[in-house]
């Protein structure tokens, strides 16, 4: 893989710097609260990472299953390269495009968790394919129209490979996936009969709305169901078939269900990937749950690795500072974000915030931090650094072509691209 360069133009590069190779970023010497770079800028403890990527590999090897981690949460090859190194089986995509990414960073073996169909998007797989001979990539199958659009690619394409897929098993209410027993098995049998495709072996989502321990057991007994009906009816093209599930929320429920019992070699695969960076807010409060559950003592699993920091450019009036950060930023689809610490002018060292600060409100470029006006004493003052943690990680990814990995006193040691 090519040695990416960073450069001024960069959100977050520094503006009078030379453009660095990725690898030359921790001979730069910068700090994060030295002012080295402008802010916000979003970042990776690198502590907390690496201690996400050895815990998490550890608990799936201790759980006999296989990892496939979601690729889609960060979008970088770097990343990639250190979940494969910490023995992972392989990474989930969400589309073709992003597969293409991966490949082109190493990726040998991938799922993409996602239906395929579209003209463009088969070409392109099939494309990786004769490109990359050692390339394993299978995709989700959960109708009769799609495999009917698949079919009609492959006969108007004498050589198009024989696509290995995965039977996608969903809920009413839920995203996508065979919402009957009798609807699975049906599809079961068409997708054996196709020469477009091979069934290799089934998926599903548990979700982050139905998410008790009642409703994934319900859903993982409907996994195991249809998987026995297709050993039956000799379904699956595959030595060994493939079950694959799994967030990053509650991990632990599905994890357990993924070898079910079907008389033949299966490999499991959880899908988790979030983990690599946590959370301040969704994905803290229900990992406590995942810790309650395996019996691992509090804070001792998965830590937050990922934080913005923004400069307070203005104090309008009491109880009211304005960041220089928003929603091109950060995220705030599940809750807004948070302040964790805060770095006064000058200062190399962070302190910890009081408990009565909050953001309500985020413009593009601009965040409202309130508190009470009684303890005005300890406001933050214009030029103030101020930490924010944040909500489901995937949509701060999103917003960055770059990110520095940091250590515990914010110098920076490394960095990663991110190509969405």
């Amino acid at each position: 893989m090519t040695s990416p360069t960073l450069a001024p133009g960069l959100k977050g590069y520094p503006h009078t710097a030379a453009p660095l190779r990725l690898e030359d970023v921790r001979a730069a010497g910068w700090n994060v609260l030295a002012g080295d770079l402008p802010l916000p800028i979003a970042l990776l403890k690198r502590e907390a990472l690496e201690h996400n990527l050895r815990w998490m590999q550890a608990r799936v090897d201790q759980w006999g299953i296989g990892f496939a981690p979601h690729g889609k949460t960060t979008m970088s090859p770097q990343l990639f390269k250190r979940q494969i190194d910490a023995g992972a089986w392989g990474i989930t995509f969400a589309n073709v495009t992003q597969l293409a990414i991966g490949v082109a960073a190493g990726v040998s073996r991938a799922l993409i968790a996602n239906q395929v169909m579209s003209v463009a998007d088969l070409r392109g797989l099939a494309a990786l394919f004769k490109a990359h001979a050692d390339l394993r990539a299978l995709f989700l199958v959960d109708s009769i129209a799609q495999l009917e659009l698949i079919e009609a690619w492959a006969k108007a394409n004498a050589r198009a490979p024989a696509f290995e897929v995965l039977m996608e098993i969903g809920y009413a209410g839920g995203r996508t996936g065979c919402r009957t027993h009798d609807e699975a098995v049906a599809l079961a049998e068409r997708l054996r009969a196709s020469r477009a495709v091979r069934l290799v072996g089934l998926e599903s989502y548990e979700g982050t709305t139905q998410i008790d321990a009642d409703s994934v057991s319900a859903l993982m007994d409907r996994v195991d169901a249809v998987a026995r009906a297709c050993v039956e009816r000799g379904c699956f093209e595959a030595d060994e078939v493939i079950v694959s599930s799994g967030g990053s929320a509650v991990f632990d429920l599905v994890a357990g269900r993924l070898k079910p019992m079907l008389g033949k070699p299966v490999r499991g695969l959880l899908r988790s990937g979030c983990y690599i960076t946590h959370d301040h807010g969704f994905y803290e409060g229900t990992v406590a749950g995942v810790e309650q559950r395996i019996g691992c003592p509090a804070g001792e699993s998965l830590r937050a690795a990922l934080e913005v920091w923004a400069l307070v450019q203005s104090r309008p009036e009491p109880g009211l500072a304005i960041l220089g950060v928003g929603k091109r930023d950060i995220s705030f689809d599940l809750a807004m974000p948070v302040p964790i610490a805060r770095a006064a002018h000058g200062s190399l060292a962070p302190s910890g915030v009081p408990a009565g600060w909050k953001l309500t409100a985020l413009n593009d470029q601009h965040a409202y931090l309130r508190w009470d006006v009684a303890d005005e004493a300890h406001a933050p003052v214009v030029g103030d650094r101020i930490g924010l943690g944040v909500s489901h990680p995937c949509t701060t990814f999103d917003k960055w072509h770059w990110m520095p990995i940091v250590e515990s006193d914010y110098r920076i040691s490394d960095a990663v691209t991110l190509q969405f």
